[in-house]
């Protein structure tokens, strides 16, 4: 990438710096095991002790599903907080996004549940998929509101299952958060072409994903993108990173969802990468963009 098409702010610099210490440029070509141990190694690194007071639990839903709940000390709204974790599909667990799962929860005094899906290429489509609907219809069935929210590969994952909960007349999500979400793009215009080479996400990263996730090319629940109607679907709340070859696919289907007459709010964040959420202490642009998500979050929750 050229100067310009590379971020400048001195917090997300040392945020990559940080990254590549742990997590090879390659790590795609190494085994499943060593991508995941790198990218374990990598969260430790950005994982700081939950909020003061912070009780979590861990549960298991159809006896199958390991969840883990979070209760912040002030809890002001009976919403439930659904989120799904990134990774590709293929890395990630309940301890890669425990801390950002305890702040959000704090932030916005809500009890948040945690998915630790089964992730490929030992589990592929729509195995992700299933686990976490199972979970959300399971919260509904116990007459909660539920906002999800997902970022990355969990992202997609939140898309796919509020259309699939539309689709199903499954009624109690009230909101959605997508961060920096893989929705289906083409992997040839757009920002994947500006961006193919951007720094802590390739385009060719995204096609190993897709590629070992293996989810049926144009299925709307597994790229949203592909759906042929957006209306009915809840306020959402998008937020995407300029340097990121995923960026044009919040873009595209925010615009999607406002012509289909849904509520949404979309944030692009002009100095951040992928992953821009792990540098939130790091970075002035991830610490604004943090509490941006838990803004939104919080409104949803309360309108439910």
């Amino acid at each position: 990438m050229t100067k310009a098409q590379s971020p400048t702010e001195a917090g997300i610099l040392a945020f990559l710096a940080t990254c590549d210490a742990f997590y090879p440029a390659d790590a795609v070509n190494a085994t499943i095991t060593e991508q995941r141990g790198y990218y374990d190694a990598l969260c430790a690194q950005f994982s700081p002790p939950l909020p003061e007071g912070m009780s979590t639990e861990d549960r298991m839903v159809e006896a199958r599903i390991p969840v883990r709940w979070y209760r912040p000390v002030a809890v002001s709204t009976d919403t439930v907080l659904l989120y799904l974790h990134g990774g590709g599909f293929v890395v990630g667990s309940l301890e890669s996004h425990h801390a950002i799962c305890g702040e959000i929860a704090a932030a916005v005094g809500a009890v948040l549940v945690a998915v630790d899906y089964r992730l490929a290429p030992e589990h592929v489509w729509p195995a992700a998929f299933d686990d976490s609907f199972a979970v959300l219809a399971s919260l509904i069935s116990e007459g909660r509101t539920v906002v999800v929210i997902g970022d990355s590969a969990g992202g997609n994952l939140a898309a796919g299952v509020v259309l699939k909960a539309r689709d199903a007349r499954l009624v109690g999500v009230t909101g959605q958060a997508l961060v920096y979400p893989a929705l289906g793009g083409d992997l040839i215009s757009g920002s994947y072409a500006e961006m193919a080479e951007a720094p802590g996400l390739t385009t060719a990263d995204v096609r190993y994903y897709r590629d070992v996730y293996a989810a049926p090319e144009g299925h709307p629940h597994a790229f949203p993108l592909a759906a042929a109607d957006l209306s009915g679907l809840p306020p959402t709340f998008i937020t995407v990173a300029y340097f990121d070859p995923l960026r044009d696919d919040g873009r595209a289907y925010a615009a999607r969802l406002a012509m289909a007459g849904v509520e949404v709010w979309f944030r692009e964040e002009p100095q951040m990468v992928h992953a821009w959420l792990r540098a939130r202490f790091m970075s002035e642009g991830a610490a604004a963009g943090f509490a941006a998500l838990c803004a939104a979050v919080a409104r949803m929750a309360r309108a439910g």
